[in-house]
């Protein structure tokens, strides 16, 4: 038998961000047991991470296929890796403690675990998918994914959490759908049918072309839909419940990871339009949104007595400011932004990791019961000091910069 070996895709750095997290996926449903399947769980992060710092070494030419690489998406790539890495070394202490009392029994561990790299996969795929057909059934499995990740703790409130979260995000996904719809009924009278009008590369090239009209109406789609992921009020309210009631680590990648993949989404459009309109549209909605969010966030904070509710709208609040500076545009303004997102990401994970070990030790998530943790654990205590800080653009940090 003639095995056309030479048919497979070809194992560089760009199909294994893919392959790794997908491959360990499958292995870690079949693996038994928390102490091999946790560590497994954070080598597998580990390898994404480096096949994702080869790929800036490597930049390989783009073919037009289903997968590119840009100096946009190759600052989310690295990020999304990098951050996936972290928290799966969190998350194998913080789970560890959670089936130690009970709050998660083995028997959701393999879940969990299947889960995780399932999620990381499926952003990676998103970033780096050169069809928006593509990106959006990444996103998709991304919500999905971590819908069931929200709700992994069975109890009334997460099921709750999780099943707005799923309601909202499908409401999202939809008129993301019909917006990509869109956008493939406006390139295919100058493109053509089939897969040529979805590809990003010869959307952007020929965007000129385009009916201005009809990207409009699809851009209205797409931003109501993919913000709807990003957090971005009105339509964050599934946000600050899936924090709170979702294990720590998820809440880490929520923050740090599936909002800026969402808005990754969002810049591509923004970025079709403008090459297809002359007119300030897409920018004008993406401040607008932008500055909402800061106003709404900022009102809701004061609020909040739940730690995790108060860095959700954190999150929020700090999307809008990456928002209001993308959709800015121009060289400052879309630096400024990429350096926000990548200072947040950083900065709310490492906070998610404080904050997950403070609640465990204090067995509360209200901020009245958390109380003397320098003196308790000085290393929690301090994280958690000095990261509230940092998120609140206190100089020195990186937020205070950007």
């Amino acid at each position: 038998m003639n095995f056309a070996l030479w048919a497979l895709p070809p194992f560089d750095a760009l199909h294994a961000v893919l392959i790794i997290p997908a491959g360990a996926a499958v292995l870690l449903a079949l693996l038994p047991g928390y102490w091999l399947a946790a560590r497994l769980n954070a080598l597998a992060a580990l390898a994404t991470l480096i096949a994702a710092v080869l790929l800036v070494l490597e930049r390989p030419a783009n073919s037009g296929g289903y997968l590119f690489v840009d100096d946009l998406n190759i600052v989310f790539v690295v990020l999304s890796t990098f951050v996936g890495f972290t928290t799966a070394v969190f998350s194998a202490s913080y789970i560890g403690h959670e089936l130690e009392i009970g709050r998660l029994t083995p028997r959701y561990l393999r879940f969990y675990h299947t889960m995780y790299q399932t999620l990381m996969f499926a952003m990676n795929l998103g970033l780096l998918a050169n069809n928006i057909g593509l990106m959006w059934v990444a996103i998709e499995l991304a919500t999905l994914t971590t819908v069931l990740m929200v709700g992994i703790y069975r109890t009334h409130e997460a099921l709750e959490a999780a099943w707005k979260y799923f309601i909202l995000g499908s409401v999202g996904i939809a008129l993301a759908l019909f917006g990509t719809i869109l956008v493939y009924m406006a390139a295919r009278p100058v493109i053509g049918e089939g897969h040529d009008a979805m590809v990003w590369t010869a959307l952007i090239e020929k965007a000129h072309a385009f009916s201005p009209e009809l990207l409009n109406v699809a851009f209205v789609f797409l931003m109501l839909g993919y913000g709807t992921k990003v957090g971005l009020a009105p339509l964050h309210a599934w946000l600050p419940d899936a924090h709170a009631e979702g294990p720590t680590p998820i809440s880490a990648v929520l923050s740090g990871l599936l909002l800026n993949v969402a808005l990754y989404a969002v810049i591509r459009c923004k970025v079709l339009v403008d090459g297809a309109i002359p007119t300030a549209f897409a920018k004008n909605l993406m401040m607008g949104f932008g500055l909402v969010s800061v106003v709404v966030a900022a009102f809701l904070l004061s609020r909040q007595k739940d730690i995790k509710r108060l860095f959700a709208y954190s999150s929020i609040e700090h999307m809008g400011i990456i928002t209001f500076a993308f959709g800015m545009g121009g060289p400052v303004a879309n630096f400024a932004g990429l350096l926000h997102m990548t200072v947040h990401s950083l900065t709310k994970s490492a906070i998610f990791f404080a904050v997950g070990h403070a609640t465990q030790k204090c067995g509360t998530q209200l901020m009245d019961g958390i109380r003397g943790m320098i003196t308790q654990s000085p290393l929690i205590g301090w994280g958690l000091m000095i990261g509230t800080l940092a998120i609140l653009g206190m100089p020195p940090f990186g937020v205070f910069a950007s």
